[in-house]
């Protein structure tokens, strides 16, 4: 029985913080399952980061997600970190152990991934090159999940040039840099095309690129959830391509740390997805 079971806390810290949606995904899965728990806010100032994680096992906590601009620093603080964190380079998710310790995890590959399959069942990382828009943090979970998944050739494109030659050289010969300026021609023949940049996101001007070259069976997914329906994702489904928005990946990546800390795997169900598009 859940009355059984130890009060749980958990909660996401970032700066500022207020605006995250996972006490909305989280708290709603708390009450779907009947847990003794509750998920929480904890707005924590970079300097602090280090402090304020070491007194998570001390408040009772089984652990926390991490936003900005936490993710990278609490890579040097845990006590352990798992390896595809350290391949993304950041943690989201922060596991506390019996003993105390503290596990970085990074779930956002895995959100990606599942967002995908949710929208499309039949998709296949081999089936055919990816193109990946934007070098930042998210493109890294990105690719790396798309590595992980089998993809065998992935393009990767960013208004500097620079930044994606690094991160392409960094990932191995699978990923490969495309100049901005050959930004277009590079959707030829791929069978996803991935925006993991802010163009599009609400007061952002939309992604500058031209779909001429892709083809119409390709995947397109923008990470992007402010607006659902970015003009990337409203110009490829004019088209008949099938489109991702971010809302999949976002609450996908939840389910995993929500596990971690209370012991079941939550479903994305209507009613959720209801509660977290009202948010918008």
């Amino acid at each position: 029985m859940a009355n059984d079971q130890p009060y749980q806390l958990a909660g996401v810290m970032g700066w500022p913080v207020a605006h995250s949606r996972s006490p909305v995904i989280h708290t709603h899965w708390i009450e779907e399952h009947r847990l003794r728990g509750a998920y929480v806010l904890l707005p924590v100032q970079p300097e602090n980061i280090e402090q304020a994680l070491r007194a998570l096992p001390t408040l009772g906590f089984a652990g926390c997600n991490l936003t900005i601009p936490h993710k990278v620093a609490a890579m040097g603080i845990v006590d352990h970190l798992e390896p595809l964190a350290r391949r993304i380079g950041a943690a989201n998710t922060i596991v506390v152990g019996a003993d105390g310790s503290l596990t970085g995890r990074n779930t956002d590959a895995f959100g990606f991934i599942q967002s995908l399959r949710d929208a499309a069942p039949a998709w296949r990382a081999d089936s055919g090159p990816a193109c990946v828009m934007g070098a930042g943090g998210a493109a890294r979970a990105v690719i790396a999940g798309l590595l992980d998944e089998g993809a065998t050739e992935i393009r990767l494109s960013n208004r500097s040039d620079a930044k994606a030659v690094d991160m392409a050289q960094e990932f191995g010969p699978l990923v490969r840099a495309v100049p901005w300026a050959e930004r277009h021609e590079a959707l030829t023949s791929v069978a996803l095309l991935v925006n993991t940049t802010n163009q599009g996101m609400h007061d952002q001007p939309a992604l500058d690129l031209n779909l001429h070259a892709l083809p119409v069976t390709a995947l397109v997914s923008d990470i992007v959830y402010v607006p659902l329906e970015t003009p990337l994702l409203t110009a490829a489904k004019t088209r008949g391509n099938t489109t991702v928005n971010g809302l999949g990946m976002l609450l996908n990546q939840a389910r995993p740390a929500f596990e971690a800390w209370f012991g079941v795997l939550p479903a994305i169900s209507p009613a959720l997805l209801a509660k977290v598009i009202a948010t918008f």
